[in-house]
């Protein structure tokens, strides 16, 4: 199950909405995902999800508020990605009463008009505020967090991302504005001929996350990152080693081919006695580095000493080739 779906289906079993957060959250839904339609009987409003989990919720908060139940149907002609959606369909009696308390709709001397921002008397308190994201990450809420990921998924990763998706320009600039209220950053583009409201840092993510109530998923993905951090800590601290081993073998191979030449040449005696303990130190130990060398040696000298008379053996050999 992905991450997204755990989170949503977090957020439906822990639900405890009451009248004031009801009307928010089904403002949240309705803008993510409602479906709108009139007809010459009257108003129809739908949600398309493929969460069948939220119908027993949604009618749950209708019976509460309008004393209604729901009509949940699968979308046999709706298949994406061979998952399955459902529409649950609100009573045609209530619709439009259910619109105009979500602030979907305004009616303004007899004449309806939709309300495509968010309506600032249904999120006039932190409460309704938080309730109203809940409803439209649950609409139109998507995430490309994967946790526990294999060797292949770490490859095309995207790292922590969080997005809502919407054809409404409005409900996004003011769900980005609502966020922005609780200290949440968010970009907002345009994919297509789709709007994008997104989030790619960690800590906005986590934020996101327990605004919203799902502490489940804030606990998943904190451990989830503490893994990758100490998975690229490893891989860092690896690197360094084999870069160091990878140093070390080069500079070896330098130091014995001078000494070579040296002999080749010269001969080892022609050096100062120094010298001549150095190089056949090194003879004996070629895969060393200094600090091991220094160790297997009975010569008294530092670090920076060693390298000083190894560096001084390159330059002879360089002066002799």
């Amino acid at each position: 199950m992905s991450f997204s779906r755990e989170t949503k289906l977090e957020l439906i079993k822990n639900s405890t909405e009451n009248a004031d957060t009801a009307f928010a959250f089904l403002s949240g839904l309705f803008h993510g995902c409602g479906e709108l339609s009139k007809s010459s009987d009257g108003m129809q409003i739908s949600v398309l999800t493929d969460l069948n989990e939220l119908y027993p919720l949604l009618n749950k908060l209708c019976h509460m508020l309008y004393g209604d139940f729901l009509e949940l149907d699968v979308e046999d002609d709706y298949v994406i990605n061979k998952t399955t959606y459902y529409r649950i369909t609100f009573p045609k009696k209530s619709a439009q009463q259910i619109l105009q308390d979500c602030g979907i709709t305004n009616v303004d001397g007899g004449q309806l008009s939709l309300n495509f921002g968010i309506d600032s008397n249904i999120v006039c308190s932190d409460e309704t505020k938080k309730a109203f994201i809940r409803g439209a990450y649950i609409g139109c809420g998507t995430s490309a967090i994967k946790l526990g990921e294999s060797e292949l998924q770490k490859a095309s990763s995207t790292g922590y991302h969080i997005e809502f998706s919407s054809k409404n320009h409005d409900f996004l600039s003011d769900l980005s504005s609502l966020l922005f209220e609780f200290g949440i950053m968010s970009k907002l583009i345009t994919r297509k001929s789709t709007y994008v409201l997104y989030f790619k840092e960690a800590e906005a993510v986590k934020d996101l996350l327990a605004l919203m109530g799902a502490n489940q998923s804030v606990l998943a993905l904190s451990v989830e990152i503490s893994t990758r951090e100490k998975r690229n800590l490893v891989n860092r601290q690896v690197n360094c080693i084999n870069a160091n081993i990878s140093k070390t073998v080069d500079a070896s191979l330098k130091q014995i081919s001078a000494i070579n030449t040296i002999i080749s040449t010269i001969g080892l005696d022609s050096l100062s006695e120094e010298l001549q303990e150095v190089a056949m130190l090194r003879l004996a130990n070629p895969e060393e580095s200094l600090d091991e060398l220094l160790q297997l040696s009975s010569i008294k000298l530092s670090k920076s000493g060693l390298n000083h008379r190894l560096n001084k053996l390159l330059k002879i050999a360089k002066e002799l080739s």
